[in-house]
């Protein structure tokens, strides 16, 4: 799989640029300098000094997303040389109809790429000055010329000394986002523009971004940084492990079925969000759990958490004292239906995807009493009549089976072979807590156990 983070404008989807967040001095700067062109007519010239990486190119062109009076368009060479060609691209910008109330026309750091007389950026800042008294006088234009260096953007700002009104800042310097934001906006960016994946399912973790954006000097380079540390972390784990592990949490009402949904990207058979269950984490656990090994056994075992309603189990969990229990056919069609079957038997089609959702009747209200009247007491005996039901819907099931590696040994609640599947055996661990333990800091504490759990079992993390 191809995956990108770009880290110039040029290469951002179309589509994300208009969620690029506003650099508010700019914007507000702008706003200002409309109101005032917008009282006494004229054109404004700004150069922007910033250094590479900082975002003056998005900053600048998305200022129309922001401002939805303006306009913006960059100039090309030929614009900055010739006069004609400059009033020619203006005149093309503004149009006949739905003209802006303010044209911003951007030069992106001409003198970075190309290698032009000295002179050519003095004078065709000079030649602003004439156009503000001539033909431009009644169109509002804001000019931004777009510079990683301190002496040129000075030597603009000279050049305006035969009309100093159309400068708006001669020191005017674009910062860009907080630091403290890069992650997130790295994040943001690379999930955008890889079907909504996130970075940690390509093994780089928030913590690894932090650690780029901590010695890098601007967000652009972070960026490049963090695409280079993608490149190092392309392994083996894309063959997935023979295993996989779905862990089953019974919910009893629209609330729970919220709060467990919340960790799992649902639509794609309530795969793991790494990112939900790294929000949850405290302090401590940020810093001290092993979250690397953690991530990759997410991965390797193609961990699910996966919500069930207790009203389907109630009905095929009467007698569980009874080995010899055979439960309805108009049950066990239910089970089959559920989201939980469909995952284990490989069935899973997102195209087909309903949420699940709380239904108010008297089957759901019984199955509540059920479930808090003391079931969750007995795991092994629910385990073993749900691998009886998988068993009877056609699946090789069975309960309490010991599973060995070199490395460690797990036990599946429920182990159901699929001997045609990459992943041949599925490891189901049974999630039965009490309805008030159905709270996020629960869910991420059980979802942590069973990460560490397989961890160790791959290999990732040593038994401690």
């Amino acid at each position: 799989m191809t995956v990108r983070l770009p880290s110039r404008y040029e290469d951002l989807d179309p589509a994300f640029r208009g969620r690029l967040r506003p650099n508010r001095p700019l914007l507000e700067l702008v706003q200002r300098a409309h109101r005032a062109m917008s009282i006494s007519g004229g054109i404004r010239f700004l150069p922007i000094y910033g250094r590479s990486g900082t975002g003056k190119s998005s900053a600048a062109r998305e200022l129309a997303t922001h401002l939805p009076e303006a306009k913006v368009v960059e100039l090309s060479r030929a614009a900055i040389i010739s006069e004609a060609t400059l009033l020619q691209e203006i005149r093309t910008a503004i149009g006949r109809r739905n003209q802006p109330s303010l044209l911003i026309a951007v030069v992106d750091q001409y003198e970075e790429r190309v290698a032009e007389s000295s002179s050519v950026p003095t004078q065709f800042v000079e030649r602003l000055s004439l156009l503000d008294r001539g033909e431009l006088r009644q169109t509002p234009v804001l000019f931004l010329w777009l510079t990683t260096s301190r002496d040129f953007q000075q030597d603009l700002a000279a050049a305006t000394s035969r009309n100093e009104r159309i400068l708006l800042a001669g020191d005017f310097e674009l910062m860009g986002p907080e630091q403290t934001e890069w992650a997130e906006i790295v994040e943001e960016t690379f999930a955008f523009h890889n079907q909504e994946q996130p970075l940690a399912d390509f093994e780089v973790l928030r913590t690894n971004i932090d650690e780029v954006a901590d010695v890098a000097p601007t967000l652009g380079a972070t960026i490049e940084a963090v695409g280079e540390l993608l490149g190092h972390q392309a392994s083996s784990l894309q063959d997935l492990s023979q295993y996989q592990v779905v862990m089953l949490w019974p919910v009893t009402d629209g609330h729970r079925i919220t709060r467990v949904s919340a960790f799992t990207n649902a639509r794609d058979g309530y795969k793991l969000d790494w990112n939900a269950f790294y929000r949850e984490l405290n302090e401590e656990d940020r810093r001290t759990l092993p979250l690397s090994e953690l991530n990759r056994a997410r991965l390797y075992f193609d961990v699910r958490l996966v919500p069930i309603a207790a009203a389907d189990l109630h009905p095929l969990c009467r007698k569980l004292d009874d080995p010899d229990f055979v439960p309805s056919p108009s049950y066990l069609d239910r089970f089959e239906k559920s989201h939980f079957f469909s995952i284990v038997n490989e069935t899973w089609n997102p195209a087909t995807f309903a949420p699940m959702r709380e239904r108010d009747s008297d089957r759901a209200t019984k199955a509540r009493e059920w479930y808090e009247g003391g079931i969750t007491d007995q795991p092994t005996a629910l385990g073993r009549r749900i691998a009886k039901c998988l068993t009877a819907l056609g699946l090789n099931a069975d309960h309490e089976r010991t599973i060995k590696s070199p490395h460690a040994t797990v036990r599946a609640d429920i182990a159901v072979d699929r001997k045609e599947s990459q992943q041949t055996t599925c490891i189901v661990e049974l999630k039965v807590f009490s309805t008030e333990g159905t709270r996020p800091s629960s869910i991420k504490d059980a979802i942590r156990t069973t990460l560490k759990r397989h961890a160790q079992f791959a290999g990732f993390l040593g038994r401690q």
